[in-house]
């Protein structure tokens, strides 16, 4: 358009090669993030053969700007800086059939050059912080998720380890006036260190080191399969009807997953809370199999006519959470828009000792 006006204006007529030109300078664009300097030196080269159409001059068109924009934005300064002096000297000195350019038009286009080569210096250290301080929140954010599992994971193999010493006393008193109470509790005390033993492995996995300085945090009995109906009660109560669904038996469950299983509704169920929407209902299904537990939490999401859910949902630390700890016991999570409203579905594979118990 400006060449167009430009070229109406000075010359009483519009060339059309010179409109095709234009054009094809701009088609160079399409390819611009892969060979920024490329592009940009092919940008100029066609510029320069409007002087062929028309006696305006060389001048600082979109496709020029955004070429020297990227250019300078994909490379080290001293690349940006080259490609801004080789653009000066063209759109200034190189005119094949113009006479030489005054001093005011060097200044406008080295003016220009900068401006464009300042934008793009900005614009890539903005990005540069904004990337660093994702990262850094993200890792905070695991980090934290992951002292916090550690100081639980420790709750349970503390819990485990009392029970042990407690179950070998008595084992230990009886077993001269009752060898067979002394046999039921030895083979408890096997389980139970068999547990024990599979989630200190966890803690270990997942602890960080300066955990022991948290001072002033109290600890309290973890929750599990059997408060899920608490949680679930909680969400109606705040006006989400919420409905809880189990197949299988949860007996024997590990406290480790347990506690995931649990902390995987809560999470969701809060997560629901926030973005479902108006007359969403969600519904919690749990499924107990031999060889793995399988978590599903789904919303219908809102009614029609009535306020939803932005459209990026789930992408917090919370998520973030949630996915570290089903890695830790080598299960897998999927979270995302399904239907007209959002699920989080997750697999977590359930101890060898467990399965044999059933089988």
């Amino acid at each position: 358009m400006g060449f167009t006006v430009t070229s109406q204006m000075d010359q009483g007529h519009v060339p059309v090669a010179g409109c095709a030109v234009v054009v094809a300078a701009s088609l160079f664009l399409l390819v611009r993030r892969r060979a920024p300097l490329c592009v940009l030196a092919c940008v100029l080269a066609v510029n320069l053969s409007l002087n062929w159409f028309s006696s305006l001059g060389q001048h600082y068109g979109a496709a020029t700007v955004v070429a020297l924009y990227t250019a300078v934005r994909h490379h080290r300064a001293a690349v940006g800086a080259a490609a801004v002096a080789g653009c000066v000297a063209v759109l200034h000195f190189v005119h094949p059939v113009l006479p030489a350019p005054s001093l005011m038009d060097f200044v406008a286009n080295a003016a220009s050059a900068l401006f464009v080569a300042g934008a793009a210096v900005g614009a890539g250290r903005w990005q540069r912080g904004a990337e660093a301080q994702r990262r850094l929140l993200a890792e905070r954010a695991v980090s934290d998720e992951r002292r916090r599992i550690a100081r639980e994971l420790h709750d349970i193999v503390a819990h485990h380890l009392t029970t042990m010493q407690l179950l070998a006393g008595g084992a230990r008193a009886s077993i001269d006036r009752s060898p067979e109470a002394a046999r039921e509790a030895l083979v408890t005390l096997e389980g139970s260190g068999r547990t024990a033993l599979r989630e200190m492995r966890h803690l270990l996995d997942v602890l960080r080191a300066g955990d022991e300085n948290d001072e002033g945090e109290t600890t309290a009995p973890q929750p599990g399969i059997g408060d899920l109906d608490r949680i679930v009660g909680d969400s109606r109560r705040a006006g989400l009807p919420t409905t809880l669904t189990t197949d299988g038996d949860p007996r024997s469950l590990p406290p480790g997953v347990a506690l995931t299983v649990f902390r995987i509704v809560q999470e969701a169920l809060t997560n629901a809370l926030r973005h479902a929407g108006d007359g969403a209902h969600v519904d919690v299904r749990l499924t107990f199999a031999v060889h793995e537990v399988r978590v599903a939490v789904t919303d219908d999401g809102p009614r029609p006519g009535r306020p939803g859910r932005p459209v990026a949902r789930g992408s917090g630390h919370g998520l973030m959470g949630m996915r570290e700890r089903v890695a830790l016991h080598g299960g897998t999570l999927r979270a995302g828009p399904e239907g007209g409203g959002f699920a989080v579905r997750a697999r977590l594979p359930l101890p060898t000792d467990r399965q044999e118990t059933y089988a």
